[in-house]
């Protein structure tokens, strides 16, 4: 047989095989009534290891992994689709709709907003590019920003997450699962590091070096030219310009925003000393209600899965499935689990979508641990 001979007879197989999938979901959506009837559990693992092991010996050594793959990708839409049927809507579902409902068309010019840090962060920055006029209120440490916000001390919260040099900030993913927060804006900053003094400090006088440790991996390459400087980790690249300003050494130098130079009285010995010069962070603009302003086409979700082989490739294949663009997949440990991780997904796709909300509300009831963080657009 040519090709095209062979491409015919996989079309009528394929044609076989859909017809026979949509006569196994309807049959499924007949299980579902039955169940939901008579209060019976969706998932029965004993017979989905009885199928599988009878398809196993039927496909042969060669097939035996493709139809184990198959079939147990079967029995995942089955039981999602009998989810969806015999449970009323979710609570992501009417969370999503109630916050579409309740927020305001426009994002708001004014706000109090907690930050890392002291004047001169680029958290601070960043929370002048999202608003007009900010109320800012600092604090010591990201845990400080999300407790703020969580307690209502704040509207707002502005953190940091990704570094297109250094990789996640995860110190802040690893908070995230700790409080109740939804994520309402994204804001990209470009960041330029400048090495920085106190007036009539020479480079060569430089015997310690302060920054956050972000900061410090942006500028690598830079620090391996001084193999004798002593680098410090701090808070906040604006807390080290301050402790530099205020400490009264001339042998110390702070790596910070050049805007810090002149709010603390310091002199810039090298700037633009980060390894690239498209050096960007993102930061998260977060609140204790959720809101979902127009032209929101950011998703973000927390979930765990069950530690059993395939079972986040099955979770990340609904969103290829659905042509949804994944953007970041960060995992970290869960502490106090032997190697169980918590997974941090970013994708973009529309909030106004139908089958958007649909995939939420079917991962909501059927993973052991899933939060939706927010539905926003990124400036």
């Amino acid at each position: 047989m040519d090709l095209n001979a062979l491409r015919t007879e996989l079309d009528g197989i394929d044609d076989q095989l859909n017809a026979l999938f949509l006569k196994r979901m309807n049959l499924c959506a007949q299980v579902a009534a039955y169940k939901k009837e008579q209060g019976l559990p969706i998932l029965n693992t004993g017979r989905e290891r009885e199928i599988l092991s009878r398809i196993s010996a039927q496909a042969g050594d060669e097939l035996d992994g493709y139809a184990r793959i198959l079939f147990s990708t079967l029995f995942d839409l089955s039981r999602t689709y009998q989810g969806q049927l015999m449970a009323p809507e979710s609570a992501v579902a009417e969370e999503i709709r109630s916050a579409l409902e309740h927020t305001p068309q426009l994002f708001p010019k004014k706000a109090v907003v907690a930050c890392q840090g002291v004047e001169g962060a680029y958290a601070q920055q960043a929370c002048d590019k999202t608003f007009a006029f900010a109320d800012i209120m600092y604090f010591r440490t990201w845990e400080g920003v999300f407790s703020a916000v969580q307690k209502g001390l704040c509207q707002y919260g502005v953190l940091p997450i990704e570094n297109s040099s250094h990789g996640s900030v995860s110190g802040v993913y690893d908070l995230m699962r700790s409080f109740d927060f939804h994520i309402v804006r994204g804001v990209k900053l470009h960041i330029s590091h400048s090495l920085m003094a106190r007036p009539g400090t020479k480079l060569q006088d430089i015997r310690e070096i302060c920054s956050h440790e972000q900061a410090i991996g942006q500028c690598s390459a830079f620090l391996k030219g001084l193999p004798e400087v002593k680098v410090t980790v701090c808070e906040n690249t604006a807390a080290a310009a301050k402790m530099v300003a205020e400490s009264g050494r001339t042998d110390m130098a702070a790596i910070s925003s050049p805007v810090c130079a002149g709010i603390y009285g310091l002199a810039e010995l090298e700037s633009g000393i980060q390894d690239t010069d498209n050096n960007y962070t993102r930061f998260i603009v977060i609140s204790k209600e959720p809101e979902i302003y127009p032209g929101a086409d950011h998703l973000s979700l927390m979930f765990k899965v069950g530690h059993t082989p395939g079972s986040l490739t099955r979770i990340l294949s609904r969103f290829s499935s659905m042509g949804l663009n994944m953007t970041k997949l960060e995992s970290r440990p869960i502490s106090g689990a032997d190697f169980h991780y918590m997974f941090y997904l970013d994708f973009e796709g529309s909030i106004y979508d139908e089958q958007v909300v649909k995939l939420l509300s079917e991962l909501e009831q059927e993973l052991e641990l899933f939060v939706f963080l927010g539905a926003y657009s990124e400036v």
